[in-house]
C-alpha cells in the first residue's frame, strides 16, 4: 500500500489550458464518444512505456495480467479506466495534466475555434490534448497514479474550469486510474454495451488487452491483433483506417497505406500510412520520425528514427525478429540491421510516391499537405536528392497548375539552357516581381518558390536533368548589356551619390522591361528575399548592400537623364526610386511619411 502525508495543493491551469478545455468540450460535442478512445490510447501508451523501461530495469516489470480495465458504477455515476502502466508522480501529474508545453497550443485554440464543424474532430488528436476530451462527458475527473518504482501515489482532481488539486492517495500497485464523474446528459456512457461498441470501433487493434466489466466480470473487449502481421488479403480498408486512427489519434482517412513483409536475409513487417491531412506537429519543432519499432510484436520505442525527417509525416509500425527484446538506445543507433531497415523503408515510400505521382490530380492533395516537408529532403538527403526533386511540385509563371521539374524541362525554350526560379514568401506576389520582367519577355518560365525551405535546397540540388538551377536575380548573362550614353552615366552617378551607402551601385540594366528600377543583390548573392528572412530571424547578414538597377527605356528614367545632365539635385528622385524598388520587392519604405510626401510632390510637378 502506498500513502504519504503531503498536504493537498491547489493550482491554476496553465494559461492556455482553460481556453482549450472550453473549446474541446463545446466544439467537439458531436463526437463525445472519442473520450474513450483517447483515454484508452493513453493507457496503452503508459503500458508500452513501462514494458520498454522494464527491458533495462527488471524492477519495473509488468504484472503477467497487465491490461486496461474499464468499469462502470451507475449508482455513483462513474466510469473508471485502470491501467498497469508506468504511472505518474505528483510532478508528472502537474506537468502532463495541468499544462500543455507545446508551441502549437495557441495555434490549436485558434484553429479549433475557426474550423468547420466537420473538420474539428481530427484536430484533437493532432495536438495531443486527448486527455481533456474526458470533460466532454464528465463534470469532474480524478486521476489516481503511482509511478512504477515509487512508493507514493497521488490523486489529481479537476472540474475542468479554474484549476486542479493534487493530494496524496493510496494505490496498491503502479499504474493509473482515471475516474470520470459522468454528466447528467451523458447517461448513454454508463451502459456497458455502449462502451463495448465504442471500443470495438476505435480500439480493436490496440495490442494491450482491454477488459470491460460486465455483471461483475472483466471480459475481453478487443481482439488485440497485431494488424501488421496479418495477410493483406485478410484486412479490409476499414480495418486499416481504424488502426491508422488509433495510431495517430486521427479522424481522417489515410491518403496511402503501405503494408508489406520483407523476407530473406532481413525480415520485418511494416505497416505505414501517409495521412490525408497534415498533423500540426509536422510543422513544429519536432523534425524526427516517430514510426513505432516493435520487436516480435512488443513495442520498443517510437524514437528509433526509422524514417528521415523529410518523411516525418509518415505514421506506422515496423516489427522485426532480428533485434533482441532488450535492445538499447545505443544499439538502435549503431546496429546495421536498423540501418538496412531504414533504407528499405525509404525506398518503399519513394516507390509508392512515384507510383501515385503519375496521376497529378490524385497526387495534388499530398503535395498540398506535405510538399514543403518533402522538399526538405532535397536539402538534407544526398542519396535520394534527385528522386525527391522529381516528386516535388512547384508554382510557376507558366500557369496556375503545379508543375514538376520534368514538366518544366519539357517546356523549356530551344534557346533556354537553365532552370530559373524566384524565391519569396508569397507566390502570388512573386508573379509581379520586377525580377521576372526580362525572363518573361524572353518567354522563359520561372518557378515561384514560396516555402521557407525553398530558400535553401536549389543550391544543394544545383542541377536537374543536366540543367543548372539559376535564381532569377542572377540571370544577367542572358541579357545584352544595356546601352549607356554619357548622359545616362551621369544620371547613374548622381543617383549613386544621393543614395550613398544605401546601395552598392546604381547601374543600367536591360533585364527590366516595365519597371523604372529594381533592387538586385550585390556581389555573388542573388537572393534578397533570403537576406530579409535572415534579418527577421535575428541572424546577422554579411551580404553586400543591394544594387539598384535602372531601366534606360522607361519614360521616367528617360525624363530624369536631361535633368541630371543639367545638374539638378537628384536626392528626392533617388529616394523615390529606391523606395519604389523596395515596395516592388516586398519591403516597406524606410520612411513611409517621406515617401508619401515625395510621391505627392512629384505628381504635382
Amino acid at each position: 500500500m502506498s500513502t504519504t502525508t503531503e498536504p493537498e495543493t491547489t493550482r491554476p491551469f496553465d494559461a492556455e489550458v482553460g481556453r482549450l478545455l472550453d473549446l474541446v468540450v463545446h466544439s467537439l460535442y458531436s463526437e463525445r464518444e472519442i473520450f474513450l478512445r483517447e483515454l484508452v490510447a493513453n493507457a496503452a501508451d503508459a503500458i508500452d512505456r513501462r514494458r520498454f523501461l522494464a527491458l533495462s530495469d527488471e524492477s519495473l516489470a509488468l504484472p503477467e495480467d497487465a491490461a486496461i480495465r474499464i468499469s462502470i458504477d451507475k449508482g455513483a455515476r462513474t466510469i473508471t479506466i485502470t491501467d498497469d502502466g508506468i504511472g505518474m508522480t505528483a510532478e508528472d501529474l502537474a506537468s502532463h495534466l495541468g499544462t500543455i508545453a507545446r508551441s502549437g497550443t495557441r495555434a490549436f485554440a485558434e484553429t479549433l475555434s475557426q474550423a468547420k464543424e466537420a473538420d474539428r474532430p481530427s484536430l484533437i488528436g493532432q495536438f495531443g490534448v486527448g486527455f481533456y476530451s474526458a470533460f466532454m462527458v464528465a463534470d469532474e475527473v480524478e486521476v489516481i497514479s503511482r509511478r512504477a518504482g515509487a512508493e507514493a501515489a497521488h490523486r489529481w482532481v479537476s472540474d475542468g474550469r479554474g484549476g486542479y488539486r493534487i493530494r496524496p492517495a493510496t494505490r496498491e500497485t503502479a499504474g493509473s486510474d482515471v475516474i470520470l464523474h459522468v454528466k447528467s446528459d451523458a447517461d448513454e456512457y454508463l451502459e456497458p454495451v455502449r462502451l463495448e461498441t465504442i471500443l470495438r470501433k476505435w480500439a480493436d487493434h490496440i495490442s494491450v488487452p482491454i477488459q470491460l466489466e460486465r455483471d461483475g466480470k472483466f471480459l475481453a473487449a478487443n481482439e488485440g491483433t497485431a494488424l501488421w502481421r496479418k495477410r493483406k488479403s485478410d484486412i479490409s480498408e476499414a480495418d486499416y483506417a481504424e488502426f491508422y486512427r488509433h495510431l495517430g489519434h486521427m479522424f481522417d482517412e489515410p491518403w496511402a497505406t503501405i503494408h508489406w513483409t520483407a523476407e530473406g536475409a532481413l525480415e520485418f513487417s511494416a505497416l505505414l500510412f501517409i495521412p490525408g491531412h497534415a498533423p500540426f506537429a509536422v510543422t513544429e519543432d519536432d523534425r524526427e520520425s516517430h514510426v513505432r519499432l516493435h520487436v516480435r510484436r512488443m513495442f520498443i520505442t517510437d524514437d528509433a528514427r526509422l524514417l528521415p525527417g523529410w518523411l516525418r509525416f509518415v505514421a506506422g509500425v515496423v516489427d522485426t525478429e532480428d533485434l533482441p527484446l532488450n535492445v538499447s538506445r545505443e544499439m538502435l543507433q549503431a546496429t546495421p540491421i536498423l540501418a538496412r531497415i531504414r533504407k528499405a523503408l525509404v525506398n518503399r515510400v519513394l516507390t509508392e510516391l512515384k507510383t501515385r505521382a503519375k496521376d497529378e490530380d490524385a497526387y495534388r492533395p499530398f503535395i498540398e499537405q506535405f510538399g514543403a516537408v518533402l522538399k526538405e529532403g532535397i536539402y538534407d538527403d544526398n542519396d535520394h536528392r534527385a528522386d525527391i526533386a522529381s516528386l516535388a511540385r512547384f508554382r510557376s509563371t507558366a500557369n496556375d497548375a503545379l508543375t514538376s521539374l520534368d514538366a518544366y524541362v519539357a517546356r523549356m525554350k530551344p534557346e533556354q539552357t537553365d532552370i530559373y526560379y524566384l524565391t519569396g514568401e508569397d507566390a502570388e506576389r512573386l508573379k509581379t516581381s520586377p525580377q521576372l520582367e526580362g525572363l518573361r519577355a524572353k518567354g522563359f518560365e520561372v518557378l515561384l518558390l514560396a516555402d521557407q525551405i525553398d530558400f535553401f535546397w536549389p543550391e544543394r540540388l544545383a542541377t536537374y536533368a543536366d540543367k543548372k538551377l539559376v535564381h532569377a536575380g542572377a540571370a544577367r548573362d542572358i541579357f545584352s548589356p544595356a546601352e549607356t550614353s554619357d548622359a545616362l552615366a551621369v544620371l547613374a552617378k548622381s543617383l549613386q551619390a544621393a543614395l550613398g551607402d544605401q546601395v552598392s551601385e546604381v547601374r543600367a540594366s536591360s533585364r527590366l522591361t516595365d519597371s523604372p528600377a529594381a533592387l538586385a543583390a550585390g556581389g555573388a548573392q542573388a537572393d534578397l528575399a533570403l537576406q530579409r528572412l535572415m534579418r527577421r530571424a535575428g541572424r546577422p547578414s554579411f551580404a553586400p548592400k543591394p544594387a539598384l538597377d535602372i531601366n534606360p527605356s522607361h519614360r521616367l528614367i528617360e525624363a530624369l537623364v536631361p535633368r541630371a545632365e543639367a545638374g539638378e539635385d537628384m536626392t528626392d528622385w533617388a529616394a523615390l526610386l529606391l523606395d519604389l524598388a523596395r515596395i516592388q520587392d516586398g519591403e516597406a519604405p524606410v520612411d513611409p511619411a517621406r515617401f508619401a510626401r515625395l510621391v505627392a510632390a512629384k505628381l504635382g510637378e
